[in-house]
């Protein structure tokens, strides 16, 4: 029996596929490679009504919330003894509908290859770094629950810095001369996926209109309660955790399996590549809430913050920037 969900194999933006476009070195991919895909996943992809679709922008958590959704979904299959994870990467158990599942979809013939996803066992479990304006209209009219992690800027700004620097610095810097040059660009919505700001409140939004379809998470808010928000989870994807197995202390045993420090130091997550750009170990530095600390001056950090003060004005949406505050 295949392991559930795994496979065999409002912004400011007009068109479906605006913000997308412009990946810098974080993203791994050329527009014209990533572009064709999106649009390949808005026009074939049928979405089922138990479908999970975690979503996020880069570097804000995604790989440890996709670590939690498959041990949770999967915890009557496996044990911490026998989990997939401790062979496999979480981005391969929980694969990018962008990257991995519509990756190269136009052959050398100009023909579209599709994927066929009929075979995945539900739930399916699916993630992505798209915007939500330019999810599928079969993603937003389902009933498929997507889980949304978002991170305060400041850290994601240094943790997409070192994951695009690590492995190929030449490349990463003939887009971004130093760090204050790549804060500029944040600043000014310069990314991959569009602006920061654009896509969590897209996302943000809905997550207040339908909260039964979008799930807003905050990584600073999971890292401080990682228990509650463990159960909070469950709860959401249909996935509760029984009294029986609270008093087991089986989401303690799923928080700590998902830890950063223990699939850090998993020998899958210390040598291979996930994507041919990146190695695995690249996914996990240090994950710690206010590290933008040891990486930005003073008047880069006031710059970034003067302007999410002004994107999240009336949102009533705010970030905690630090583990002391």
């Amino acid at each position: 029996m295949r392991t559930v969900g795994q496979p065999s194999g409002v912004g400011r933006f007009g068109s479906p596929t605006d913000g997308i476009g412009r990946c810098p070195p974080t993203v791994s991919v050329s527009a014209a490679r990533i572009v064709p895909n999106v649009i390949s996943f808005q026009t074939h992809f049928q979405a089922r009504d138990d479908d999970i679709i975690l979503a996020s922008k880069p570097k804000s958590g995604t790989t440890w919330l996709k670590a939690l959704v498959f041990s949770i979904v999967n915890r009557t299959r496996y044990t911490p003894s026998n989990t997939p994870l401790l062979a496999s990467n979480p981005h391969q158990l929980v694969p990018f509908i962008e990257f991995t599942l519509f990756a190269d979809v136009l052959q050398k013939n100009s023909a579209v290859k599709v994927p066929d996803l009929s075979g995945i066992p539900s739930p399916r479990l699916f993630s992505t770094h798209i915007p939500y304006s330019s999810l599928p209209e079969s993603v937003k009219d389902s009933k498929c629950r997507i889980m949304y992690i978002c991170r305060n800027p400041l850290d994601v700004i240094v943790s997409s810095w070192h994951f695009g620097t690590q492995d190929h610095p030449d490349r990463a810097r003939s887009v971004w001369t130093n760090m204050e040059e790549y804060v500029d660009k944040f600043c000014n919505g310069e990314e991959g996926f569009g602006p920061f700001w654009d896509h969590v409140l897209a996302y943000l939004k809905v997550s207040l209109e339908k909260p039964e379809k979008v799930l807003f998470l905050k990584y600073e808010d999971m890292k401080e309660e990682t228990i509650f928000h463990v159960k909070r989870i469950a709860e959401f994807i249909g996935f509760p955790f029984s009294e029986d197995e609270e008093i087991r202390g089986v989401v303690k045993e799923i928080s700590d399996l998902c830890s950063l420090s223990s699939l850090k130091d998993l020998e899958v997550n210390k040598n291979g590549k996930f994507m041919p750009n990146f190695e695995n170990k690249s996914y996990f530095r240090k994950g710690e809430v206010g590290d933008w600390v040891n990486h930005l001056s003073l008047s880069m950090a006031e710059r970034v913050s003067k302007v999410s003060e002004e994107k999240l004005k009336g949102s009533g949406l705010t970030f905690k920037m630090s583990s002391y505050l």
